[in-house]
């Protein structure tokens, strides 16, 4: 009498390919790990810099795009507002400074400078963070909630509806996403078209 395989090798294949998967889906939802890159004051920053967080706000931007440069006065509104309430913002870089050179990391630092970052502005010089996310655009906006040890994607897209009239903007998409989490609800939009500069992964 043969015994039939029961399937164990199969198994033991998706269990490791989860666990070497920067992105996966789990019970339905878009789960993210970890990622430990340099922040502009020069320090590594993780998601498990902040230990007491309950999301995260992502924010993939970069300097050179028209876009993106519109944004930093908002970035550093949201990271203040919501920072308290255990929901940091962190903006990454992850563009090709093989083509951008005004994407370099000094010019990150100096930018930061300028500007009045409040906020980690990270280089993704290898492009892991915006290949874990799938990135599209500068900008391009995550919203990631804490589920059961795990960091799921709760919103991705556009920060809100008008990027170049900040006075205009009617539609808050990070923020409503943000509110919703923390009032123990799920965001109404969960997802919106991101406007912005492509971000080019290297292959």
């Amino acid at each position: 009498m043969k015994i039939k395989n029961n399937g164990l090798p199969t198994v033991v294949m998706v269990v490791v390919a989860l666990a070497l998967s920067p992105v996966y889906a789990l019970a339905g939802a878009r789960v993210v790990r970890d990622f430990s890159l340099k922040n502009v004051d020069g320090k590594m920053v993780s998601l498990n810099s902040y230990p007491k967080a309950k999301g995260f706000i992502i924010i993939f931007t970069c300097n050179h795009c028209p876009f993106a440069k519109l944004y930093p006065p908002r970035l550093n509104e949201l990271y203040k507002k919501y920072l308290p309430q255990g929901v940091p913002l962190i903006a990454i870089s992850s563009t090709d400074t093989v083509v951008f050179e005004e994407d370099s990391f000094s010019e990150m630092v100096a930018k930061a400078r300028r500007e009045s970052f409040s906020f980690p502005y990270l280089y993704d010089d290898k492009q892991v963070a915006a290949s874990t996310f799938t990135a599209q655009k500068t900008p391009h906006a995550f919203v990631i909630w804490k589920v059961s040890g795990e960091w799921v994607v709760k919103y991705n897209g556009a920060i809100d509806d008008n990027g170049t009239e900040p006075a205009l903007v009617k539609r808050h998409y990070v923020a409503d996403a943000v509110d919703a989490l923390l009032a123990g609800k799920e965001p109404l939009v969960k997802e919106t078209k991101s406007i912005g500069c492509q971000i080019h992964l290297r292959k």
